[in-house]
């Protein structure tokens, strides 16, 4: 067992025991955030039919062309929805609306501003539309193309798509089933107001945050609860996460005699991998498998819980349900401050990352410290200072992990 490695070759070991989960079948609207898990081809050309992109008149481009203004002979009004009944021959039109099928012969749409909306004879006010205003059979989706690939993170887009080719109820990769646990005699959970107001407890906040972190990442959280500082407790909380998919525990994790998670999860015959990191904050993380569950142990302090968790599990869920790039895409900045850190880690720093004339530029959010959560909410970006790196002067370029980024790449950028 490593008990001292980098933030990188944890997540990349992490990842390697996050595999993805089995594919099910559910309404197409039941799919939204899931991950496809087949390709889907389609069965038939979209549109169907070549159709009219406006109201008018489908007429032959030879006629009207140059020959404004003209009059056609109306030979049939087609609805979206009718199918045309007749051939287009010269000097004839049809009155057409948006969506319905192009009759045969027509090879454009007039639209009706440019007409004087006759019924039986129309005259032709302008030629600007000749050859133009139709959309051809196939011009989305052509017939046996790929639709989506397996692997599409499913949004309203995607499952417009799927419901054009009629898939009522795709195949998607099950989300994972993600427990959390929490533990300390010093914790409670926000049903007892009386005890966190007073000051004699602290509210479990990371419960809270990784429930909402594990929804975010694509998964499905199963809270556990609180165990108290007791092997029995401990013991208790962790068989029920047995028909979970990964299980992730805060604080614990450390090497004090009220520090239960490691000694009863080895109890319990887990294979640990790993329980410490070269990083800060955050380098009491344990990571091991569980009778096939893989569990990820973070600190208790807030700041170090959501870091861990944007480097760790959040990764781990994305790989679980069905996505190729687990890893948000780290990018440079230039900080705007000098910084000064003190251990030899690998340093993870809260950061507002903002656009500049220069480029984008990174400002500490203040004091760094792991129990300051309101720094959660200030930053935008985690700042990655690597190990040794005690002066980061102001002007110097280092790589960020932008923290609401939709752009992912396959490697951690840390």
């Amino acid at each position: 067992m490593d008990h001292s490695l980098t933030a990188r070759d944890a997540a990349l070991r992490i990842l390697a025991e996050a595999r993805p989960q089995p594919a099910l079948r559910i309404p197409l609207d039941d799919a939204l955030g899931h991950v496809l898990a087949h390709d889907v081809t389609s069965p038939l050309n979209i549109p169907a039919h070549t159709n009219s992109a406006m109201d008018g008149y489908a007429c032959r481009a030879e006629d009207v062309r140059g020959k404004a203004p003209l009059t056609l002979r109306v030979v049939e009004q087609i609805p979206a929805g009718r199918v045309p009944t007749r051939q287009i021959g010269r000097g004839e039109c049809a009155r057409i609306f948006t969506g319905a099928a192009l009759p045969e012969g027509a090879d454009g749409v007039i639209r009706q501003e440019d007409t004087d909306l006759g019924s039986e004879v129309v005259t032709i006010l302008k030629d600007r539309d000749a050859g133009a205003n139709f959309r051809r059979a196939g011009e989305d989706l052509p017939r046996g193309a790929l639709a989506l690939p397996a692997g599409t993170l499913l949004g309203p887009a995607e499952l417009g798509v799927l419901a054009s080719v009629a898939v009522g109820a795709p195949m998607v990769v099950r989300r994972p089933r993600v427990a959390i646990l929490g533990s300390g005699d010093e914790i409670v959970d926000i049903d007892q107001p009386d005890e966190i107001l007073s000051g004699r407890k602290i509210a479990s906040s990371n419960t809270h945050t990784l429930v909402a972190l594990v929804r975010q990442a694509g998964g499905e959280p199963v809270n556990l609860g609180i165990a108290r500082d007791t092997a029995a407790s401990m013991r208790g909380h962790l068989a029920r996460a047995a028909d979970c998919d990964l299980l992730v525990t805060t604080a614990g994790i450390s090497v004090g005699e009220h520090d239960f998670v490691k000694p009863v999860l080895e109890e319990m015959g887990a294979e640990i991998r790993f329980w410490k990191l070269r990083m800060r904050p955050g380098a009491p993380v344990g990571f091991g498998v569980l009778r096939d569950i893989p569990w990820i142990g973070l600190p208790g302090n807030p700041v170090s819980t959501m870091v861990t968790f944007e480097l760790f599990v959040r990764p781990a869920i994305r790989r679980m349900a069905g996505l190729a790039l687990p890893f948000r895409r780290a990018v440079p900045v230039r900080v705007a401050e000098m910084i000064t850190l003190g251990p030899k880690l690998q340093h993870f720093l809260r950061a507002v990352v903002s656009e500049t004339p220069r480029g984008p530029e990174a400002k500490l959010t203040g004091p760094q410290g792991s129990g300051i959560l309101t720094s959660m909410v200030k930053a935008n970006a985690l700042l990655v200072i690597p190990e040794g790196q005690h002066e980061t002067p102001a002007g110097a370029t280092v790589q960020a992990i932008p923290l609401h980024s939709p752009l992912h790449q396959p490697e951690p950028g840390f």
